[in-house]
């Protein structure tokens, strides 16, 4: 049986998904969270009884899947921080490969809630790289059949500090100044902290909810003020 408050996370020591794991700790609603990381020292500032660390290769579910059982909730967060500096081949392995395992271990395994990490403009069909290969991940997610399957796409991230460069410290300073003017359709593009997506992916698993779900600025909002679906 699949614990509807127990969660696994996948990418817990990305900026977004450690933000995941510090919500779903701060709130007793949830019994159990278990974290998959590579190295041994990740998260080790994180010390609660109702934590699970496994240090395991997070590309190979031979070495992850037995630790899913009784997870009825899955959060995959998984990915390269600047895809830019990788080659395309290690891109798709992590972020489209890496996740699709993930996400079919833990439909075997009896997850019935699987929220999924991607981006504002995710399509298949695209012909960015980035996007298509995001919508290729969330088709692959679909696939699997879960009962309930939440994918978010936010555009930029705020993070608290510089991680990755120029480009980001150019957005970082940008982005709050052009936020305002993102009203209608073009809401979908105003930024969010990744401390604001974390806390809204984990409200959202907390509601009721069926089928496939796409949540964008507007629904992480709604989420967080506690309105709307």
């Amino acid at each position: 049986m699949s614990d509807s408050r127990s969660a696994v996370v996948l990418g817990a020591t990305g900026a977004v998904g450690s933000s995941v794991v510090r919500a779903l700790l701060a709130d007793d609603a949830w019994r159990r969270v278990t974290v998959l990381v590579r190295r041994p020292e990740a998260l080790s500032d994180l010390n609660h009884p109702r934590l699970e660390r496994h240090v395991v290769d997070v590309l190979d579910p031979g070495q992850y899947e037995r630790f899913l059982s009784g997870h009825g909730v899955a959060f995959c967060t998984l990915g390269i921080g600047e895809p830019s500096k990788f080659p395309r081949e290690e891109f798709r392995r992590v972020d489209l490969e890496g996740t699709a395992s993930f996400a079919a271990a833990c439909r075997r395994q009896g997850v019935t809630h699987f929220l999924l990490l991607t981006a504002v403009m995710s399509n298949p069909k695209s012909s960015v790289f980035y996007s298509r290969i995001k919508g290729e991940v969330e088709e692959r997610v679909k696939a699997q059949g879960f009962a309930r399957a939440s994918i978010f796409q936010p555009s930029m991230l705020m993070t608290p500090t510089n991680r990755y460069g120029f480009t980001q410290a150019v957005a970082l300073a940008v982005f709050p100044v052009i936020d305002p003017l993102l009203v209608g359709p073009l809401s979908r593009f105003r930024s969010i902290s990744v401390s604001d997506l974390g806390k809204a992916m984990v409200r959202h698993a907390e509601r009721p909810g069926a089928g496939v779900e796409v949540l964008e600025w507007k629904q992480f909002q709604a989420v967080l003020k506690g309105t709307g679906a």
